[in-house]
């Protein structure tokens, strides 16, 4: 037994439909495309709950997000200090009291010297395909390295 239903399509589409449609079994077509999609679906579900375990899945991402934490994060607190080695006094403070830190990467002051360890980090290159948090945990280990620094030195001065 089959069952009749109704579709929409937009009028653009119906337009290109009536120049082709002597050419299309619709009936077979639209059965066909959604028999594929149903399959898919099915085998997805199937893979989530047979095949592979919740909380294997979910321990094997927890690791793959501390892994990639740990990348950019020590990442930005070895920058942090090199830079914090090399800066001037007046430097230090200008960042240490900074309202943002993650606004340094475009402060009229700081941009050049991250620009450049953008690039030689290859963190620049993947900034559009990468998210904002590869940014925010570099940024976040580099402003905890300079105040690292900074606390290990600050009372000898």
């Amino acid at each position: 037994m089959t069952q009749k239903i109704t579709l929409s399509i937009p009028d653009f589409l119906y337009e290109k439909l009536e120049e082709w449609r002597a050419t299309f079994n619709l009936s077979k077509l639209f059965q066909d495309a959604l028999a594929d999609a149903i399959q898919r679906k099915e085998e997805f579900q199937k893979r989530i709950s047979e095949d592979f375990d919740m909380a294997d899945i979910i321990k094997r991402l927890k690791q793959e997000k501390q892994n990639w934490e740990r990348k950019y994060y020590s990442l930005g607190k070895a920058e942090g200090v090199q830079w914090a080695k090399i800066a001037h006094y007046g430097d230090l403070l200008y960042v240490l009291n900074f309202n943002d830190t993650y606004k340094l990467i475009s402060d009229s002051k700081m941009s050049a010297y991250f620009k450049k360890i953008y690039d030689a980090t290859n963190l620049s290159r993947n900034r559009e395909s990468s998210s904002v948090d590869d940014e925010q945990m570099f940024m976040d280990g580099w402003f905890k390295g300079v105040l690292e620094f900074w606390n290990h030195i600050k009372e000898k001065l």
